[in-house]
């Protein structure tokens, strides 16, 4: 069974748990923005399942509540922001409006920041430059929870990447992905249902796979894209390292172990984060066209199993969309629900509607 939530009324309740928190107006719509988007798109691990996670470093104060992201370094095609330890979607925003600045005027803006936190889905900022018929990419390091490759310890976070292009008559390559096997949040999400996770998703404290989320979250961790080293889990590896080089390593934040644990509000967080902006009009003409093609040839390709199409990157997220139009209100699990209206209690907030239901 599912809760149905109206898109308007997951916004308004993240909205106002935030601004409960001390969270300044402009700064809580910008997180609803991003968390609303998440479940929307059907990224249910960065949706309104990391609300408590947002809360507790605002009510901790050890993320800040106030300012503004400052520009420190900056020329015509390329800038370095610090995002004063303010909430992700803040930073992000304020970057990658910046990058798309810098494209519409050279072509071409790359930003990056330090000082940051976690900013929700990837594809959220990168799906902006899609307005403008641009190119947008972006990536983020995070807290350690990924074991390298024949390695026990976790070093390296799930350091997702997101790249967007413009097609046709409003179509587009979305990709919004991890480099570790799956999102941290998949395996929260399952430890809330009290389920287990498919083989290939995490590992213990020894670096041996398991399926119990329990492990995987307390002692154990990811595994990279790719899974073990006989399944090429090192390409995964090798992704997330190049994700640090572009974020920790070229914003000159936090990176790797040095970045705090996950939901440990003992130090700033100090993420690193790279955002891109390309005008495509600057290279051969017909792009949108020609990407159009691309789509259309792997959309239309035979299908080994009867009923399962061929997608390309951002089509499952449509058919989330699709599906969330049909019931008028985004499917959400009771547990999750639940869970975020016990904290909605604490600080005063009017409760999530659990009246309309449907079975999924």
């Amino acid at each position: 069974m599912r809760y149905l939530v109206a898109r308007s009324e997951m916004h308004q309740f993240i909205e106002c748990c935030m601004k409960a928190a001390g969270a300044k107006s402009g700064h809580a719509l910008a997180l609803a923005d991003v968390l609303v988007e998440g479940d929307y798109r059907g990224h249910y691990s960065h949706g309104l399942n990391r609300l408590d996670m947002y809360l507790n470093d605002l009510k901790t104060g050890i993320c800040a509540k106030d300012g503004e992201p400052v520009i420190e370094k900056s020329t015509v095609a390329t800038a370095l922001v610090n995002g004063n330890n303010l909430i992700g979607p803040v930073v992000g925003n304020f970057c990658m409006d910046l990058a798309i600045k810098k494209a519409k005027e050279v072509g071409i803006g790359l930003v990056a920041a330090y000082g940051s936190n976690h900013y929700g889905i990837a594809g959220f900022y990168s799906m902006q430059a899609l307005k403008c018929g641009y190119i947008g990419m972006t990536c983020t390091n995070t807290s350690p929870f990924v074991v390298p490759t024949r390695a026990k310890e976790p070093t390296l976070g799930t350091n997702p990447i997101s790249v967007a292009a413009p097609a046709l008559d409003g179509d587009s390559f979305v990709l919004d992905m991890a480099t570790s096997a799956v999102a941290l949040g998949k395996i929260e999400v399952q430890q809330r249902r009290e389920e287990k996770v498919p083989v290939g998703w995490g590992c213990d404290s020894s670096g041996k796979e398991t399926t119990d989320p329990e492990q995987i979250l307390k002692g154990g961790g990811l595994v990279p894209l790719g899974g073990s080293e006989a399944t090429s889990g090192y390409k995964g590896y090798g992704l997330s390292l190049m994700v640090e080089v572009l974020c920790g390593i070229l914003a000159g934040a936090h990176y790797s172990k040095n970045i705090r644990r996950w939901k440990d509000t003992d130090k700033v967080a100090n993420l690193g984060q790279c955002f891109l902006a390309i005008n495509p009009g600057c290279f051969a003409p017909g792009f949108e066209a020609r990407l159009s093609d691309l789509l259309n040839i792997h959309r239309t390709l035979e299908q080994s199993e009867p009923g399962l199409p061929v997608l390309t990157p951002g089509d499952p997220e449509a058919l989330h969309i699709a599906e969330c139009e049909r019931y008028g209100a985004i499917p959400y699990h009771v547990n999750v629900v639940n869970h975020m209206n016990s904290l909605a209690k604490e600080l005063g907030v009017d409760l999530l509607p659990t009246d309309r239901t449907i079975d999924l």
